[in-house]
């Protein structure tokens, strides 16, 4: 979803501070030193100061890392550094019940994923923000689409055979997934849904251990993400049946899409994207979105996302929103039919 960038002659870009700085990659405990807000913070000014963005997964991960890849030129098309502050926990909501607390300024902004931005709102009764009301979004920044695998000795080779042998041996074939209540749980259920089988859903602490018993043999499927999986599918220790997003995927070109494959419409992948608090100025998140989708247009970080699994994916303001509402209302389905409840 590429938009075009905010023309750079304008008011505001003229008086945004060019002056380049050294990547900051620095976890929460090291935010306490950034400076307090300078009194005379305007609009026009910003950035004048760093940037925080409270990101909702732990250090090491793949939204981490996306981060992480973008923060040198960031902090050299912004002015200020970027520091990162990793908030993990109740599946985005902690870190993103921060950012809905901050000032509406540009200065917190919070990396969030499907789950705390869309079906979380859903898999639980309570949550500590309204993810629509709470926030504003800036903008998409990576898609990773998911693989359905399975063990070599299924008797299926394709999406077609696989789901004719689950409609044979109705709830005998398990899938694993990376955990109850994420995107790879919430994929499953959907395939299982469109595909109108029955199967036991397993779920794990990520995607790596649902790989590895499916490659044992303990279990006859899952559904997880391409860097858990891509060395096992290649050396065909893992048979790899789709791909879940809407297209097929430059890692594993020759793997259809689900939808491809004979569910048609189906598309479903984990994504990361930028949001600010609600009441945030118009200019000023229309200044990050350029340098966000300038960013994640720049051919090296584009390479270097992609080998982590994950798809650069730039937005405009507007679609993301649209996005996010488009993705609520479809999780909140899946969700009521297979009666999922976190709480």
């Amino acid at each position: 979803m590429a938009v075009p960038l905010a023309d750079g002659k304008s008011a505001l870009r003229r008086q945004l501070m060019l002056g380049a700085v050294g990547a900051a990659l620095t976890g929460g405990s090291a935010f306490a030193q950034v400076p307090a807000p300078s009194p005379s913070s305007t609009v026009g000014d910003f950035p004048n100061r760093p940037i925080r963005m409270i990101v909702t997964f732990p250090p090491g991960g793949s939204a981490d890392a996306v981060v992480r890849l973008m923060v040198p030129r960031l902090n050299e098309k912004l002015g200020q550094p970027l520091v990162v502050d990793n908030r993990p926990g109740a599946g985005g909501n902690v870190g993103l019940a921060l950012v809905a607390k901050t000032p509406a300024d540009g200065y917190t902004l919070g990396l969030g994923a499907a789950g705390a931005l869309t079906a979380n709102a859903s898999l639980y009764a309570q949550m500590p923000f309204d993810p629509v009301k709470d926030f504003k979004p800036v903008g998409m920044v990576a898609a990773t689409p998911f693989v359905i695998v399975g063990h070599p000795s299924l008797p299926a080779r394709t999406q077609r055979e696989l789901i004719a042998l689950a409609k044979a041996k109705p709830g005998t074939l398990s899938i694993g997934h990376g955990g109850n209540g994420t995107a790879m749980h919430l994929s499953a259920a959907l395939f299982a849904q469109m595909a109108d089988v029955k199967l036991v859903e397993v779920p794990y602490r990520g995607s790596g251990p649902a790989a590895l018993d499916t490659m044992a043999g303990q279990i006859q499927l899952a559904l997880v993400d391409l860097q858990a999986s891509l060395q096992q599918i290649r050396a065909g220790k893992l048979i790899a049946f789709a791909v879940t997003s809407a297209q097929r995927v430059q890692m594993l070109p020759e793997v259809p899409s689900v939808a491809e494959a004979g569910l048609p419409g189906y598309d479903s992948t984990g994504w990361f994207g930028v949001v600010a608090p609600a009441g945030t100025p118009a200019p000023i998140v229309a200044r990050l979105n350029a340098e966000i989708n300038a960013a994640l247009g720049d051919e090296q970080i584009k390479a270097a996302m992609r080998n982590l699994g994950a798809e650069p994916a730039p937005s405009s303001t507007d679609a993301f929103e649209a996005y996010i509402q488009s993705e609520t209302k479809k999780w909140a389905k899946v969700i009521q039919t297979a009666h999922i409840r976190l709480d």
